[in-house]
């Protein structure tokens, strides 16, 4: 396979470390609402998901109706948060400067919120305009919907099979793998339990790491090889 034309990290849980402050967050309001569930839990089984989509499933798995105001009240606790708190993953200024083709983010989150963790992070900067949001896309469908991720594609000219995404959940990576792309799995950031790298797999990743020091060279092993051989 000829060299990657394009390299899409996903953001929470990759770039920044994010998830289990968003997930220690959103169990705060969804207490406050009557419906207990640890981070933890948030984390395991709903990360990677809009908060809308979360409450969508918890109504859906546990018979509640649940208020539509959590959404706004849930998504401006978790940005003061993030703002005072969001750290980088280890290596990951690292990783991203190590990508030698086009790049960009791919995240359920809102521009404004992949701004505001990724300028707190000092990560902002590697990717200028590169940011796109699953819901300010046209179609406004976020992951496990790979339309973010042929929405990049078509902005950032790149053919979706030579496209390797970075995802550390399971509907990120279905998404990225729907999107007919390659995908690494990641499972360093905080909120990584026990069967984490097995669950991407299973969703299509083609190799796991823990470690952002080891993607440059993971990608290039992998470009070497083409699943249409």
């Amino acid at each position: 396979m000829p060299s990657p034309e394009l390299v899409i990290f996903d953001c929470d849980g990759v770039l920044v470390d994010s998830e289990i402050i968003a997930a220690r967050a959103e169990a705060e309001m969804l207490a406050k609402a009557g419906f207990e569930i640890t981070p933890e839990e948030m984390a395991r089984d709903y990360a990677g998901l809009t908060f809308k989509d979360i409450l969508l499933r918890i109504e859906k798995e546990h018979g509640l109706a649940l208020q539509a105001s959590l959404i706004d009240e849930a998504e401006k606790l978790v940005d003061h948060k993030l703002a005072r708190e969001v750290r980088a993953i280890e290596g990951a200024a690292e990783a991203i400067a190590a990508v030698r083709t086009r790049k960009c983010v791919c995240s359920n989150s809102s521009s404004e919120r992949l701004r505001i963790t990724l300028g707190r992070t000092g990560l902002l900067p590697f990717f200028a305009d590169a940011l796109f949001s699953a819901v300010e896309t046209p179609t406004k469908k976020p992951k496990p919907s790979p339309d973010v991720f042929l929405h990049a594609a078509v902005a950032m000219q790149a053919t979706p099979k030579r496209t390797f995404v970075i995802e550390d959940s399971v509907h990120g990576v279905a998404g990225a793998r729907a999107a007919g792309m390659r995908v690494v799995g990641f499972t360093g950031a905080s909120h990584s339990q026990p069967g984490h790298a097995d669950a991407l797999t299973e969703a299509g990743a083609e190799t796991v790491i823990r470690r952002l020091d080891d993607l440059e060279a993971v990608i290039e092993a992998l470009a070497e090889w083409s699943e249409d051989a």
